[in-house]
């Protein structure tokens, strides 16, 4: 038996009498392998399932302890990881292969140019890779840009952390997944120099390259992915795309019912001004047209003289409505 590593006690991390051996076995593990058991690596935690055969459910109740002692000790739980989550579920890893193959055919569908079009197939093809990986769509729907760094690199995967916990996004011929992020932050990075979708609708019309916008969002607490309404206009404040419509998003693509995405049509203007009325002849005028008139005049001078008054009026309560806003609001922060 390996010798337990020192000041890493299974007593000492409060665990359960059946989990301590749990424990025990791995510390014994990693020192026989001169690795520390804490923080330990996805791939680690592999090896060491690997070098301790046993049966499904206790290599998943040997995973759940290794995951708690790294939470409580502050550390990302590597059994959080997508590889080890397949392997330790067979119905969980054909589900994700059935999915990972339909998601393939149907990014060779998905347009990533032309206007609106290209702006949703951007942002769909990288719902639908996350998908793929085997995020949850709430997973997907909390994803800030910061939560992905895409290294230098074009060939390394993506750096993918969520709530903490590192998540691998390999890259994969049918689903090239760098690329497909890639694509979208030019979008994004496009719009925070431009600032207006009207040109953004340019690019996309004349087929010009978006490469090159794209930055690490190390900082950038905005939401990865973003609403789209029909026109192509993405909100001026940011707002994050909901887990709903994310699964719907999903679902429609996958079933083969995804939108075309056409701007509605536009109002037709009429070639030709309206008839006007011919002013030719001598017309007659009522003898008391210009009384009327007058009066009407007169009548209107008396009935507006209160309205700047009013306006006024108006102006100071909605200053006072938005000084209280504003004292409200502070309060809450």
């Amino acid at each position: 038996m390996y010798a337990t590593t020192p000041g890493i006690g299974a007593a000492s991390l409060r665990l359960a009498v059946r989990d301590r051996h749990v424990w025990a076995l791995f510390t014994d593990w990693c020192a026989a392998t001169d690795q520390p058991p804490i923080p330990a690596t996805p791939h680690q935690l592999a090896r060491f399932l690997h070098d301790n055969p046993a049966a499904p459910a206790t290599q998943r109740r040997r995973v759940s302890v290794i995951n708690t002692v790294h939470r409580r000790q502050g550390h990302p739980a590597p059994g959080t990881d997508e590889a080890i989550r397949r392997a330790l579920n067979a119905t969980r890893a054909a589900r994700l292969k059935r999915r990972s193959a339909l998601v393939a055919e149907r990014l060779t569908q998905i347009p990533v140019a032309g206007w609106p079009v290209g702006l949703f197939g951007r942002r769909d093809a990288l719902i639908l890779a996350l998908a793929a990986s085997g995020m949850g769509f709430e997973q997907i729907a909390r994803l800030r840009r910061r939560d992905i760094t895409a290294p230098d690199d074009r060939s390394a995967p993506l750096l993918l952390s969520v709530d903490r916990e590192p998540i691998d996004l390999p890259e994969s011929p049918e689903i090239p997944i760098v690329s497909i992020y890639r694509e979208w932050t030019e979008v994004l990075g496009f719009l925070d120099q431009n600032h207006g979708t009207r040109t953004v609708a340019r690019h996309f019309e004349a087929g010009r390259d978006l490469a090159g916008f794209d930055a690490a969002y190390r900082t950038d607490d905005r939401p990865l992915l973003t609403p789209i309404n029909r026109w192509g206009h993405t909100p001026l404040a940011p707002a994050p795309l909901t887990a709903r419509a994310i699964t719907a998003i999903t679902q429609a693509h996958l079933s083969g019912k995804a939108p075309a995405h056409t701007l509605p049509p536009r109002r037709s203007r009429p070639d030709t001004a309206p008839d006007m009325h011919s002013i030719d002849g001598d017309p007659v005028l009522d003898p008391h047209y210009y009384e009327r008139g007058i009066e009407a005049r007169r009548s209107a001078h008396r009935d507006l003289t209160d309205v700047t008054d009013l306006l006024d009026d108006i102006e100071d309560r909605a200053d006072q409505l938005l000084a209280e806003l504003a004292s409200i609001l502070d309060g809450v922060t």
